[in-house]
């Protein structure tokens, strides 16, 4: 933010990509900005009116996307934007955007060493610091290649940090330390377990908006073991969305080579039908061919939406009180998904899909959770993935070498295949999942009995109570899964409780 004292105007952008929040309310011919909404919660007489449509994203999607935030009079500057303010109004200008349109023609081997040679330096770049330096790593491609590249550009061991579970399914610690290992890193291992509701309420307190994106329980973790060696930390975060590394994209991609084979008057016709009837059968496998014909039943941006949907509308519209339905109208929180596939230039589904991931899920859910769970811990994490430049040229990369023959970030491999093992860089990515499910039958169950089923403002405000037992009880029965939906319930009366109500939250 800068202020012009000669032209009495303020200027206020907000990076590329969105690693930083910047939120303002301009109100009345009050302006107050801030990195936090509970820096401008913190001025008095701030309206705290929420947002509805604001809450069906959320439990769409499981954050608030720009510009909106939960509250109403109370903005997110998008990221590669920026703000004109003086005394006849303010003005909202985008200064960059990611363009796929032109594709390089150069081939596999070419692009790998410029992306190689920009990965490097962007490493490196990020590596210049006169405090402490570390990394996060899980085992994974991303993180993996970012310590291997740290410690071919530096003398000293590296310092490296990985959280773990209990649950060997969601357990990637065995797999960090082969890479701590190999590059005789300086490594610190946590184990996540019963701290989890000890310490919830805690870590929902660093979100002053509604998040629910169960990773931010490791990303806390492990910033707070990080925080204990280093000051400064590299994470791998932006592979995924820059080389078409997330499983959806498989899914995805599958889903769209069956629609394009069936004429759209029948997918919009006869497969909602069969879906019913799919819905109608027992078991995993009905409920998945429903999912699916529903989704080929949409055009390819909201199919890819109800792909990325946490909360199917069939399950809000059993949730959702009467009259919050009513009160939203035709309103539908595809329109953010939908909005930016359509603004996206690129001449593929790939292509217009990852510029979709980037602008929404990325800056929306990944980045804000590292920004609020290492700023909990006056962690600074860097991503050198996240590079403007390597950006930029990831983007002209052709789709088919990110994914090629069903091989998720096919490029990425190959850029690090020299420094990571095979059957490490070619494993099933596990993400940093969190095992919801078994939580909400064993550490979570008695926090999340009281939070959900307590008479209180909140919650019960926008669902029915007795669904939300239904689906509860469902679910404790051990045959339904709803950790996801009562994931998102939970953190939502959490939020509300510190936020919503009136008082300063900065206290």
């Amino acid at each position: 933010a800068l202020w012009d004292k000669n032209k009495q105007q303020l200027f206020i952008a907000r990076d590329r990509l969105g690693k930083k929040p910047l939120y303002y309310y301009a109100q009345k011919g009050r302006f107050a900005f801030g990195s936090e909404i509970k820096a401008i919660l913190a001025l008095t007489d701030i309206p705290r009116e929420i947002r509805l449509d604001a809450v069906r994203d959320f439990f769409a999607y499981q954050y608030v996307p720009d510009p909106k935030s939960i509250f109403q009079h109370i903005h997110k500057l998008p990221p590669a934007h920026y703000m004109v303010l003086d005394n006849s109004g303010f003005s909202l200008h985008e200064y960059w955007d990611l363009s796929f349109k032109e594709t390089s023609a150069a081939g596999e081997e070419v692009h790998a060493e410029t992306l190689k040679a920009l990965l490097e330096k962007a490493t490196e770049q990020r590596m210049m610091s006169d405090v402490p330096l570390g990394a996060f790593l899980s085992g994974g491609v991303d993180s993996s290649g970012v310590v291997a590249m740290m410690a071919n550009a530096s003398d000293a061991p590296v310092k490296t940090c990985t959280i773990g579970f209990n649950d060997p399914r969601f357990n990637e610690a065995d797999f960090a330390r082969e890479i701590a290992k190999q590059y005789q890193t300086e490594h610190h291992e946590f184990t996540v377990s019963a701290d989890v509701a000890e310490q919830l309420e805690h870590i929902a307190s660093f979100f002053d908006e509604p998040f629910a994106d169960p990773s931010l329980v490791p990303t806390y973790f492990v910033s707070e073991l990080a925080r204990q060696a280093v000051t400064v930390a590299l994470a791998g975060d932006g592979g995924d969305e820059m080389f078409a590394g997330y499983e959806k994209y498989t899914t995805d991609n599958i889903e769209n080579r069956l629609r394009d084979r069936f004429p759209e008057s029948m997918r919009r016709h006869l497969f909602p039908g069969l879906a019913k009837v799919a819905g109608w059968l027992p078991g995993r496998l009905p409920q998945k061919a429903k999912s699916l014909l529903n989704s080929l039943a949409q055009s390819p941006a909201m199919g890819f939406y109800m792909t990325n949907s946490m909360m199917t509308d069939e399950t809000w519209n059993k949730l959702a009180r009467s009259e919050i339905k009513h009160s939203l109208g035709n309103y539908h929180p595809s329109d953010y998904t939908v909005g930016m596939y359509n603004k996206a230039d690129g001449p593929d589904h790939l292509s217009k899909v990852l510029y979709t991931d980037i602008k929404t899920y990325m800056t929306g859910d990944i980045l804000v959770k590292v920004d609020r769970m290492s700023m909990a811990h006056s962690l600074e994490v860097r991503a050198p993935i996240l590079d403007y430049q390597v950006a930029e040229f990831a983007a002209t990369v052709p789709s088919g070498q990110k994914f090629k023959d069903g091989e998720k970030k096919h490029l990425l491999k190959k850029v690090f295949t020299p420094f990571i093992p095979a059957h490490l860089l070619n494993r099933k990515k596990m993400g940093f999942n969190t095992p919801l499910d078994a939580w909400f039958r064993t550490e979570l169950k008695a926090l999340a009995e009281q939070y959900l089923f307590t008479a209180q403002p909140g919650l019960h405000d926008y669902f029915n109570v007795e669904t939300i037992r239904h689906y509860w009880q469902q679910h404790q029965s051990g045959r339904y899964q709803h950790g996801t939906i009562l994931w998102s319930m939970l953190m939502f009366q959490l939020w509300f409780n510190r936020y919503a109500k009136a008082g300063n939250p900065a206290q």
